[in-house]
């Protein structure tokens, strides 16, 4: 995997002891989505749900499915989901995913979530979120189906 070469962020208080920047974004995975949070999307710690985050994760982790299955698809699994840093009202989250199993009828995607904090003066990216979920295609009665036109490897 070609994700930047990580160090930690003295700049900003606001990203804490853990809390590691990258200089610039993946070049091995596909930029699927970019969104930026909004007020009715925080907890009452004045964080973003993790709930909106995993929509989106959700949503971003689909692109690649709905481009290769080319129909109908489900949600089969939230394989792994990892909440590195808090999201804030304001970031720009870039989502990256690419397919890291393909099966007969269905494919796991890995999506990896970044920050760009727009509200601080630190700059660079902080990984949010990564997450890895399982997608399969189904046919109009919602049975599995197979995956057509694809060589089934990553």
């Amino acid at each position: 995997m070609n994700t930047p070469e990580i160090s930690p962020s003295s700049k900003d208080p606001a990203n804490s002891m853990s809390a590691r920047t990258v200089a610039q974004l993946p070049t091995d995975q596909e930029l699927v989505l970019k969104v930026i949070p909004m007020p009715a999307d925080c907890n009452a710690n004045g964080d973003i749900f993790g709930g909106w985050v995993m929509a989106q994760v959700d949503l971003a982790g689909s692109v690649i499915p709905a481009r290769t299955i080319r129909g109908r698809f489900a949600t089969v699994a939230v394989n792994q989901f990892v909440f590195k840093q808090p999201v804030k009202v304001g970031d720009l989250l870039s989502f990256f995913s690419k397919i890291t199993h393909m099966g007969r009828t269905s494919m796991t995607v890995r999506v990896e979530v970044f920050a760009e904090r727009m509200r601080s003066s630190s700059e660079g990216f902080l990984k949010v979120t990564e997450a890895s979920l399982t997608y399969v295609a189904i046919d109009e009665s919602g049975q599995p189906k197979a995956i057509q036109n694809v060589d089934h490897k990553p």
